[in-house]
């Protein structure tokens, strides 16, 4: 998505902006939730507002839930008394409304200083900013407040950022956000279960993360499974989502080729070493994923197979740009196979992860309508004569499982 910061605007221009949003959304019959969180009344123990359309006696209604540290209250109200209601509540008792349609995702923050920041998650829309550049208030898409991160050691008791954790809380949030925008565009829907497994989850950090956006700031229902292969991280992990009380996270020993779910919306890979990548691409596309995030690590496979055009030989002939040739020459044919199966396909820079100089990723998300793969797999034919490469993992895996064309 492409995002730019137009000039100041004035913060009750973006609570009416907000607001016929919402007017447009139930005119059209298209939300889906508005969560209203950040209370700052006087009400002991109110947490948040999760607001969702109903029918009552053949009227439309909104349907809201006052949700307590201990208990829900819930109230209907007409769509008129509705809309009156949420104006009178932003931003007076909540500083943070989260829209979310069947077709925009909008979210309305107010700062301590009463400053606001409209964001939508649309690829045309702009991303408004309230004040200069320099007062310009950064999206985050968790908030250092989450309980799991003090317990993963990211912040301390008092909510803080640890100092050496800097760098892992900004790969958290960017993490999130491009799961955000993925999350956006795809087939996935929020009013149901959304099943997501990420291989080699480690510490749990990104694991932790998903689960928490989907059921904290979305509100919706996420079942999440991170798999490792070290059974010490299993049990640290399971331990703490216990400890947490993180309904629908689970840990569990294995691979990607132990651990095989037979049915997904997100499949999650992170710097799984040369072929493991093709194995996880191919759980994400058999289990019918709706979203596949990888981050290659190594490319052995097709390096040892690469016949290099005299031409290129010179260029080649150092150590580095083969390797560099290498990788990408293997994601791209990963690209293009994903595209073939019904997937728009990204190849980018992401964020460094600890531990690992290796910063690209593959976003692939389900297509409505799926293209024909015809001049797709003569692509990746044409690839692999000009540089003599007789096998692919992931292609034979999709060949052998009937999912290639």
């Amino acid at each position: 998505m492409s995002v730019t910061a137009p000039a100041t605007v004035p913060a009750q221009d973006h609570r009416a902006q907000f607001l016929s949003l919402l007017d447009t959304c139930l005119t059209q019959n298209s939300l889906i939730k508005l969560v209203l969180a950040k209370y700052v009344g006087s009400e002991a123990e109110l947490q948040r507002v999760i607001i969702k359309p109903v029918t009552v006696k053949d009227q439309p209604c909104l349907s809201f839930v006052y949700r307590y540290k201990t208990r829900d209250i819930t109230k209907n109200h007409p769509l008129v008394e509705a809309h009156s209601l949420i104006t009178s509540l932003l931003p007076e008792s909540f500083k943070n409304a989260h829209l979310l349609s069947l077709t925009d995702e909008v979210q309305l923050e107010f700062s301590k200083k009463g400053k606001s920041t409209l964001f939508r998650n649309k690829a045309q829309q702009e991303r408004e900013a309230p004040t200069a550049e320099h007062d310009r208030e950064k999206k985050r898409y968790l908030e250092l407040s989450r309980p799991f991160l003090t317990d993963l050691g990211v912040t301390n008791k008092q909510h803080e950022l640890i100092p050496a954790m800097s760098r892992k809380w900004k790969q958290i949030n960017k993490f999130i956000e491009v799961f955000s925008h993925a999350l956006a565009t795809s087939p996935i829907k929020l009013d149901r279960p959304v099943t997501v497994a990420d291989f080699g989850s480690g510490k749990g950090y990104l694991t932790f993360a998903i689960h928490d956006y989907l059921r904290n700031t979305l509100q919706a229902e996420g079942n999440v499974t991170g798999v490792e292969l070290r059974e010490d991280m299993v049990s640290l992990c399971n331990n703490a989502a216990a400890r947490l009380e993180h309904p629908g996270l689970v840990f569990k020993c294995g691979d990607v080729r132990s651990v095989a779910p037979s049915e997904l919306d997100v499949m999650i890979a992170l710097h799984a070493c040369d072929i493991a990548t093709d194995y996880a691409i191919h759980t994400g596309i058999r289990s019918g994923a709706s979203i596949i995030m990888c981050s290659p690590c190594c490319h052995k496979q097709i390096r040892l197979q690469i016949q290099s055009p005299t031409l290129l030989k010179p260029m080649l002939q150092y150590g580095l740009h083969m390797g560099q040739q290498a990788e990408m020459v293997t994601d791209a044919l990963r690209a293009l196979l994903l595209e073939a199966c019904g997937y728009e396909t990204k190849v980018f820079e992401f964020i460094s992860l600890e531990h690992t100089n290796k910063n690209k990723m593959i976003l692939a998300v389900k297509r409505t309508s799926p293209a024909d793969p015809a001049e797709l797999l003569a692509k990746i034919q044409e690839l692999k004569v000009f540089y003599g490469i007789q096998e692919q993992c992931l292609e034979r895996l999709l060949q052998a499982d009937g999912l290639l064309g």
